[in-house]
């Protein structure tokens, strides 16, 4: 009898995580869960630490983390965390390690496994993304480790001349080339195409640019014959640039479904939004519109993968102060518990914050 790993069909033959990369990838977007998204570069946390009088040290870095993974109930709403090498072969401050730590948890560790961007020749300052030569050893050695996961983080922009028809074949065939070599290794590879919210485009140029970045990624996937049923995609969300005005929340949600629907196959499991620099509640919101959609068909789980908007206001409230450490985690859990009603369409819809964009970001 057929099953989804057998016969593969266009899929990778011979997948002999293929079981597993399906368990994990439904594991991750499991109703009222989503994803923590840790996995901030050295030099990005650092940023997050000195806007609160911290020096940028191993053992802040490891006090960050260790705040948020041993937050009570972190487990009823967050069922990955995406780590940064460092993380993933650090020890708490008890000496456990937080993979351990977290597999304890039925929390199901990740790595980031792109080494940032390089300016793409013979484009308007455009990127693709590094690291693809010695992925396969490290996917084996992350996997070892305790890692199920991964992210790969393909950088486009708008403009008057941008995406170019070049930046987006490289960064689909980037993404694809390492969605299929961590596939190899056991990992689930999280595709991210990220269009960034720089500029003063309107909401329509982010819809239809999306839906051409997405087409172009699941043609590529499917030239390297990955399982889609052992992947998740990471989009942005359709809004304007954050340079113009800002369409209303429910309006936004509905171009971003609709933008799915019409490029991503019903085989993946599930969509896990970046937030781009919204603010926390207004992430959340989002998400919760978008769920509450029912005239647009939604095969997917859609869910959140939030870095930013789910530890702003934990960080501002610990302060890197010892006793603010309850304050701050009760601060993270109820962001986490607020996502993860969203991924069930509960919540404030017309909920706004402060605004966490940075031009140009970069993890």
């Amino acid at each position: 009898m057929a099953t989804l790993t057998t016969p593969t069909g266009n899929a990778m033959p011979n997948q002999k995580y293929a079981e597993e990369l399906i368990q994990n990838a439904r594991a991750i977007v499991a109703p009222g869960k989503g994803i923590l998204a840790a996995d901030e570069s050295t030099g990005t946390v650092g940023k997050r630490l000195a806007s609160i009088g911290v020096e940028n040290d191993e053992s802040a870095r490891r006090n960050l983390r260790e705040l948020l993974f041993t937050s009570p109930q972190i487990e009823d709403y967050i069922s990955g965390v995406i780590l940064f090498e460092e993380t993933l072969y650090q020890d708490g401050n008890d000496g456990v390690p937080f993979v351990k730590l977290l597999q304890s948890k039925n929390i199901i560790p990740g790595i980031k496994v792109d080494k940032g961007v390089i300016v793409l020749p013979g484009t308007d300052g455009e990127t693709e993304t590094q690291g693809i030569d010695d992925l396969g050893k490290r996917c084996a050695k992350y996997y070892e480790a305790g890692a199920r996961f991964a992210k790969w983080r393909a950088v486009l922009k708008i403009s008057e001349t941008c995406p170019s028809d070049l930046a987006i074949h490289q960064n689909a065939y980037g993404l694809a080339r390492y969605a299929a070599i961590c596939q190899e290794n056991g990992l689930v590879p999280i595709v991210e195409p990220e269009i960034l919210s720089d500029g003063t485009h309107g909401i329509e140029k982010c819809a239809a640019v999306t839906e051409k970045v997405l087409s172009a990624v699941y043609k590529a996937l499917s030239d390297h014959h990955v399982l889609l049923e052992g992947t998740l995609l990471k989009p942005n969300m359709v809004l304007s640039g954050a340079e113009a005005e800002q369409a209303d929340i429910r309006s936004a949600a509905f171009l971003t479904a609709r933008a799915l629907s019409r490029t991503v196959p019903p085989a993946v499991p599930g969509i896990v939004f970046l937030s781009g620099g919204q603010s926390e509640e207004t992430a959340t919101a989002h998400l919760t519109a978008m769920n509450q959609i029912e005239d647009i068909n939604k095969p997917w789980a859609l869910s959140f993968s939030f870095g930013r908007a789910l530890q702003a206001s934990a960080l501002k409230t610990w302060g890197g102060k010892t006793e603010n450490l309850k304050a701050a985690q009760d601060a993270f859990i109820a962001r986490a518990r607020a996502n993860g009603e969203a991924t069930l369409g509960k919540g404030d819809v017309e909920a706004k914050g402060e605004s966490l964009y940075v031009k140009d970001y970069k993890y």
